[in-house]
């Protein structure tokens, strides 16, 4: 007999963007199932190479790099009280008292690859993240996030429909 796999630890991964409540639901609703710690993390992307090109023709590159590493520190602890009070109040919504948090993390990157690494370091069970936060030509499509966890993942992937 081929044992059921157990999912005590959820990746819930989310851009914090319009339509993350459904997806946010169905992460609690897998904890609450499996009795599973959820991670909640978000990931801030760096400046583009086009944005640091025009800021180096006013500052020097030490400059830049300064601010950019003090606005990072700023932006992650933003971004952490955001995600705690969006817990918060999505937890008093659907009757929860206490959210079956592991953690919550903030980091800046590119968002599949430090899902991924994120997944492997926690030892992610599962991983529910949003179908996509945009439309194009008035149709939902799977943003490239998703498509590349989905893809590199070595654990299975909830992607939930978000619009």
């Amino acid at each position: 007999m081929i044992p059921i796999p157990q999912i005590k630890t959820i990746l819930y991964a989310t851009d914090l963007g319009k339509f993350t409540r459904p997806v946010f639901r169905q992460a609690i609703a897998h904890a609450n199932v499996h009795r599973a710690k959820v991670i909640i993390m978000h990931v801030v992307e760096p400046l583009t190479e086009t944005a640091r090109a025009v800021i180096s023709a006013y500052m020097p590159e030490t400059a830049i790099e300064e601010i950019q590493k003090d606005g990072m520190k700023n932006i992650v602890a933003h971004m952490k009280e955001r995600v705690q009070k969006f817990s918060e109040e999505e937890c008093d919504g659907i009757g929860i008292e206490q959210l079956p948090l592991q953690d919550i993390v903030v980091i800046a990157g590119r968002p599949s690859e430090e899902i991924l690494r994120a997944a492997e370091k926690y030892h992610a069970d599962l991983i529910v993240m949003g179908q996509s936060s945009k439309k194009v030509m008035g149709s939902k499509v799977m943003g490239s996030s998703a498509r590349r966890v989905a893809r590199l993942a070595t654990v299975p992937v909830l992607i939930v429909p978000n619009m």
